[in-house]
């Protein structure tokens, strides 16, 4: 066959597996329409979209939503210039003062972290988690998230921001290094300097495991904000500390003058409004 009628042949099957492809997977950005969600609240209503991106979030919460989960259940967590945390079903028959935020389903929703372009900016849904240190995956509850209110950054904050998530960074590949069986003489010795308080000691395991750890940074190297982050966080606010450790799976689309409005409640103990702040229902437009 001549070079042209293969190069023919050729653009003419291109051309078709382009126009037959398969759709695209259910969760990933392509023709899928956004899921909306209004949430009734006591202080007003917040509608929210939920991110086609991060796929188990969104259906775990159109799940509950749908069978009414949210529904009288409070805001129970609030930080002006921060967050506004709910999705505890504990917080629904509540008593003044009664200590909340360990409620929720008997699962957790693995991490679905995308950073680079579902960031902590001001108005944005993310899921709440227990700590670090007993959940390395960095797991999301299975109910509990929070609305990102935020506060707006200078680009020498956003500085400071990006070292200490150098450190975190740094911290975590260290404990990582250390567990690992060929360094288990100084994860004994690590941990018994630790208990003696041997500032010197430590430090000089540290910078024994230094080289390794800077090996790792170089496979996955420290979270970097793009010029398009600085912007946002600089004109618009958000959380950026937040970044790369939580999940972002939606975003307030009206009432933020609500979240606003929530987020500078008066709050007691455990950052709990003094006033209950309920959801009274949460809908699937």
């Amino acid at each position: 066959m001549p070079n042209t009628l293969i190069l023919k042949a050729f653009l003419t099957l291109f051309v078709l597996l382009l126009t037959f492809a398969a759709p695209a997977v259910a969760g990933y950005p392509g023709n899928e329409k956004e899921t909306t969600v209004r949430i009734l609240t006591t202080e007003g209503t917040i509608r929210i979209k939920l991110y086609n991106e991060t796929p188990r979030h969104r259906d775990n919460f159109i799940k509950l939503v749908k069978t009414g989960y949210y529904d009288s259940t409070l805001f129970h967590r609030v930080i002006n210039e921060f967050m506004i945390q709910g999705g505890d079903p504990d917080s629904k028959h509540a008593a003044p003062g009664q200590p909340l935020g360990n409620g929720g389903p008997d699962y957790t929703i693995p991490a679905e972290f995308r950073p680079e372009k579902l960031f902590h900016k001001k108005g944005v849904l993310a899921a709440a988690r227990n700590g670090d240190d007993v959940n390395p995956t960095r797991a999301s509850s299975g109910s509990q998230f929070y609305i990102v209110e935020g506060k707006k950054y200078t680009e020498a904050d956003l500085n400071n921001v990006e070292q200490r998530l150098l450190m975190q960074k740094k911290q975590e590949l260290f404990l990582k290094l250390l567990n690992q069986p060929e360094n288990a003489a100084l994860k004994v010795k690590f941990f018994s300097f630790r208990q003696q308080q041997q500032t010197d000691s430590l430090m000089g395991i540290v910078k024994t495991m230094d080289p390794q750890v800077q090996t790792e940074l170089l496979k996955t190297p420290p979270y970097k904000f793009s010029q398009e982050q600085r912007t946002i966080y600089e004109t618009i606010g958000g959380s950026p500390h937040l970044d790369g450790g939580y999940t972002v799976f939606g975003e307030v689309i009206e009432g933020m003058d609500v979240v606003d409005k929530i987020a500078a409640a008066k709050t007691g103990q455990a950052d709990r409004p003094i006033a209950d702040i309920r959801i009274l229902k949460m809908v699937i437009e």
